[in-house]
């Protein structure tokens, strides 16, 4: 399966010590140079990027179309920029992406999305973590990731939790 990664799936697993879920969902998971940067920037925070820096299975590439991804970044960041325009042209079988407005932009320019919560699924689905719930907790304490409630409850109820 041929996975390109947004920063917000790959930064918010290293945050919580689960980058590793990525490897055994998907094998290798491929970053634009934006994206790798943006994680790099994490450690200018103080956090330890140590798992994503001596991951082997994180390919960095370059988007080919300098001028697509400058169109899009009237409306997205670079990361998301590149992202989309590399997954678009690797013809990826799934793009990893957060944010609501670059997954409206990939899924119209037919890129099957999603996103940390959808990794988590698979994840638990898999057998590959146990509960989902005490993970979003570190995603909400370490990551800052905020699920309105509504929402959490519903995603832990459809995995039992």
């Amino acid at each position: 399966m041929l996975v390109v990664s947004d920063t917000s799936p790959i930064a918010n697993l290293v945050l919580i010590n689960q980058l590793g879920l990525l490897e055994i969902l998907f094998g290798e998971i491929i970053v634009p140079p934006a994206v790798d940067f943006e994680i790099r920037q994490l450690n200018t925070l103080g956090e330890d990027i140590s798992a994503y820096e001596s991951s082997s299975w994180i390919i960095v590439q370059n988007p080919s179309s300098l001028n697509l991804v400058l169109q899009l970044r009237d409306s997205l960041d670079q990361g998301e920029s590149e992202a989309i325009i590399l997954a678009k042209e690797l013809g990826c079988d799934l793009l990893l992406l957060d944010e609501r407005r670059g997954t409206q932009i990939a899924r119209s320019n037919g890129l099957a999305t999603i996103g940390l919560l959808g990794v988590l699924s698979m994840a638990k689905s898999s057998k590959h973590i146990k509960m989902v719930g005490s993970l979003l907790d570190e995603l909400e304490r370490k990551a800052g990731f905020w699920l309105g409630q509504k929402l959490r409850n519903s995603f832990l109820s459809d995995h039992g939790e």
